[in-house]
């Protein structure tokens, strides 16, 4: 086969979603070149592994060398965040127009801000009122910027908090699966009584590969396939039916250190807490209805993130 016929995917971010998507990119018959700072570790035969620094213009032009489609699934330490995304969103945005490659961004919801508890889609408002929220927004206005102005091909596709087999740091990860298997102390945050929205980290991966697959859908934001929100109280009770046992459940009422949230990540989590105070409802409707991607049911997102969880533990113990 021809490069032509199997044109280069790069992956910037080794992470849970960026290695999740170079899985899926392999399995789709794609050569597939993950970046990371240093060289990723990848289970996936035949992914590239490359290390270089995307938040310089050297680095990120080398990352995205041969790539046809370039996701950027790039991430920082949290309090790192204002200060180094805007660098890596200057360095590859000036790489893809430089090369011409197509660029899918894995985005947060952070540009909506508090919502009063609305159903967020594509349509809803950019109100951001947090530093890292208004960051988001600014960086998103750029590159539909560069979109609309010919600079660039750009498609942006939206999460809620990671769930799934490879997660660890998210709300509903290291600090919940664990306890739970062990009789250990789960994390509850806010109020759990209120419907919150997860993505199944396999539903990323499919959703920025199918985006980066499709070039009809460049130009604007799409939310990934993401279940149904319920509460978080109603998780906890699906996941005490798969592990045998009641949950030893700590709430935070206000964001405090616990278990891999140390305190320097909970204060810069702060401003984001009204995520855990009000409905947090991301509807994926439009997504599904575009190009026919359903996002995995709740109940076998918790099955295999529980199974991955048990594998995880039994070899720590072994």
């Amino acid at each position: 086969m021809s490069a032509a016929e199997h044109p280069l995917h790069a992956v910037l971010g080794a992470g849970p979603a960026g290695t999740a998507l170079a899985g899926e990119l392999a399995r789709r018959g794609h050569a597939v070149r993950l970046v990371s700072r240093s060289v990723p570790d990848s289970a996936v035969e035949g992914i590239e592994r490359y290390a270089a620094d995307v938040s310089t213009a050297d680095g990120a032009l080398a990352a995205v060398e041969g790539a046809a489609v370039v996701y950027h699934c790039v991430n920082v330490d949290y309090h790192r965040q204002v200060e180094v995304m805007p660098r890596v969103q200057r360095a590859v945005l000036t790489a893809v127009e430089t090369t011409g490659a197509r660029l899918v961004v894995l985005d947060t919801l952070y540009p909506y801000g508090p919502t009063q508890g609305e159903a967020m889609t594509e349509d809803t408002p950019w109100r951001a009122t947090s530093r890292k929220g208004r960051m988001r927004a600014e960086l998103d206005e750029r590159y539909l910027d560069a979109h609309r102005a010919g600079r660039a091909r750009v498609v942006l596709g939206r999460s809620a908090d990671f769930v799934g087999p490879g997660v660890l740091n998210s709300t509903l990860g290291g600090a919940v699966f664990p306890g739970a298997l062990t009789g250990g102390e789960v994390l509850g945050m806010g109020d759990i009584d209120l419907p919150h929205s997860y993505t199944d980290i396999r539903d990323v991966a499919t959703g920025l590969a199918t985006l980066g697959a499709l070039p009809e859908g460049d130009g604007r934001v799409w939310h990934l396939p993401t279940a149904p929100a319920v509460t978080t109280r109603e998780i906890h009770t699906m996941i005490e039916e798969r592990v045998g046992r009641p949950l030893r459940r700590v709430v935070l009422p206000e964001p405090r250190p616990f278990g891999p949230f140390d305190a320097s990540f909970m204060a810069e989590y702060a401003e984001m807490f009204y995520q855990h105070t009000e409905p947090q409802i991301v509807d994926s409707t439009a997504f599904t209805q575009a190009f026919g991607v359903h996002p995995t049911p709740l109940a076998a997102t918790l099955d295999a993130t529980v199974e991955w969880y048990r594998g995880l533990l039994a070899g720590a113990r072994g």
